[in-house]
Order: structure tokens, then sequence, then C-alpha cells
């Protein structure tokens, strides 16, 4: 079936067999005492390599980074090795796959750090909802307020996990500074009150984007973003000007891309993609999955290269195939989101034949 989606994409950077891209999920299957990926990650990454770029869970770049029970990590020679394993599946498959660094800041809790504290760029708490720990849902902490030396230690724990990423096999890595992680808190007005050199704040953002793209080159570095979304407590004043100064930094980067996941009241992608040159991968997230003709639409009418598409990659691992020929689509099952075994991760079907 004709779909703009099953075209080719020939980019500065990016060359891939279709604009299908799989959007990163967590789904918590490492083992937590380590971080470790487990082989059942493999196996899913896997049967997902059909997608034109797959971009991986959220990977901990710093041990104070990690959000919850099961999250992977990318800092030890056991996670590079561990993560060796499925970059070489994904690779024997066909597919493509970038790591993306999420270091979560405040939205984490001592339970989940071995005791320590949260940090944030101030120590200023979520104010409501709870985080799920091993031991169950816990409120919010107010976190550690990083000192400047702790920020260096932050953008270079993102540069030395690029690093690892690489080494692992990954095609590149993907910046979390989306849906008030760390990189979104320092993009804040809620969260970050700081009075230093990095009360600008898109400067850790660009920061991070810099060291990651000395590491491991600029076309191996992409960043996502999104702007006004008012998850985990965050408040953006003015969003376009802020991600105007944001992207005018890191234009001429020649990064490999630049992901904008439209899901505030703020038009982000028909504002942004004029202001961005290179290429943009688009997701439209909201109660409802990304569907496919928000897709091919953002596609025809130029707002994206490349659509990344999260619950409906979850469900469907030959979402492409799919596309191609007209099937309809597994429903996505409630069970197994995250944590557990096969069920809910590895035992949706695919086509016959």
């Amino acid at each position: 079936m004709d779909s703009p989606l099953l075209e080719p994409y020939r980019g500065p950077a990016l060359q891939l067999p279709n604009r299908a891209a799989m959007a990163p999920m967590t789904r918590a299957r490492a083992d937590d005492a380590t971080g470790v990926p487990t082989p059942i990650m493999t196996e899913y990454y896997a049967q997902r390599a059909a997608a034109g770029l797959i971009v991986s869970e959220g990977i901990w770049p710093h041990r104070l980074g990690k959000g919850g029970p099961g999250v992977p990590g990318l800092t030890e020679p056991a996670h590079v090795e561990g993560w060796r394993r499925t970059t070489r599946a994904v690779h024997a498959s066909g597919g493509r796959i970038f790591a993306q660094l999420w270091h979560v800041g405040r939205v984490s809790h001592p339970d989940i750090l071995g005791g320590e504290q949260p940090v944030a760029p101030s120590a200023a708490a979520i104010s409501h909802g709870q985080i799920f720990t091993a031991s169950g849902l816990k409120d919010y902490v107010v976190p550690h307020e990083l000192s400047t030396a702790e920020v260096a230690e932050a953008v270079e724990s993102h540069a030395a996990a690029a690093r690892n990423a690489v080494d692992a096999g990954f095609d590149g890595v993907e910046i979390n500074g989306a849906y008030g992680y760390l990189i979104a808190q320092f993009l804040s007005d809620s969260a970050n009150l700081r009075t230093d050199g990095y009360s600008d704040h898109v400067r850790f953002a660009i920061e991070v984007v810099e060291a990651v793209a000395a590491a491991i080159g600029a076309d191996r570095t992409g960043l996502r973003i999104s702007p006004d979304n008012p998850l985990h407590d965050i408040v953006e004043s003015a969003p376009g000007p802020r991600y105007h100064r944001l992207l005018g930094a890191l234009d001429g980067m020649s990064l490999a891309y630049l992901h904008v996941v439209q899901s505030g009241t703020y038009a982000a992608l028909e504002d942004l993609r004029p202001r961005w040159n290179g290429t943009l991968v688009a997701t439209y997230d909201g109660p409802e999955p990304g569907s496919r003709e928000q897709a091919e639409t953002a596609l025809r009418t130029g707002l994206a290269d490349i659509y990344a598409f999260g619950r409906l990659f979850l469900a469907n691992p030959d979402l492409p195939r799919r596309i191609a020929a007209g099937a309809p689509l597994n429903a996505m099952r409630e069970t197994g989101m995250y944590g557990g075994d096969a069920e809910g991760y590895v035992d949706y079907p695919c086509l016959s034949g």
C-alpha cells in the first residue's frame, strides 16, 4: 500500500529503508540490581528490526540518573557487553538502533538510587503524583541541587555513556531532553530556579549536546524535546522563544536529527520545523497512540522527515509490513507494559507468510 512511511530516507547522517521509526519506550526488563540488559531484551529489539530506526528505551548515563526498577544502564563494561548482544541481533536482522540517554533528574527516589537523593537544577520537588519503586508507590522527595561541578559531571556522564553506546555497537544516541527529565528540568521555569549561569534555561541542553557530539560525532547524535509538555510538574513560560534559542544554537551542528514530540498546546512542530535545517523526527503523543494518518500527514506536508511510533510498535513488531499490506493492527494490551517476562513484551504476533 502506498504510504510515505514506506519511502526510504536519505539524509545527511541517516540512511533508512523506511520512515517509520520506533520511539523510545520504558519496558523495565533489565536486571534491577546491576542495570545489565537481559536476553529477552535482545529478542524484543530484534523482533522490531524492520523499523527504519529503533530508538532504545531510556538508559541511565549516570548512577543517579535511574528512574525506576528494571531500567538499564550504560556506565559499566557489563552494560556495554549486554547491549552489544542486542545491537548485534538488531543488525543481523537488518536494523539500525540508537541508544537513548535518559537522566531523569528529580524524577526518581532514594529507594531507586540506593539511598541517595535525586538531583536536579534546584531543590524543588515535584508537587503532585508518586513514583513507582520496588517497594511500591512513594511520594517524590526534594532533590539535591546540583553544584556547578556536579552539573559538569552530569554533562560528562552523557559523553561517557555515548562513547559506551558506540562501543556497544549502537549506531548513535538520542539525548532525552523531553518529558520533564533532567534536561527538561533545566529548560523549565518550575524546576530551574538557579541564579548562576545555568539560570539560562537552554545552557545545560546545549552543553550536553555539544559534549556528546564531540565524543562520538554530531552525525551520530540526536536530541529529543517535548516543548510545553507539563508532565512531572514542568512549566515553560513562552516555550516558543526558548526553543527558538535552543535550535538556533544547535541547528548548525549537523546533528543526526532533532526529535520533536508534539504534546502540549504550543504547536511545536509547525513553529520549529522552519527553524531546523536538518533531519526532523516527529511524534504526536496524547491519550491515544499516534496514528498512521497523523504520521503520513506530517511527512507529506514536510513537518517531519521521519515519524516515530511508540505504542503501535510495541504491539506490532512488524509495523512497516502491516502498513504495506494494509493489514489490521494488534491492539496493545495493558499487561506486561513495565517489567515481567515475555507476556506483553515479545509475544505480540506478526503477520504469517
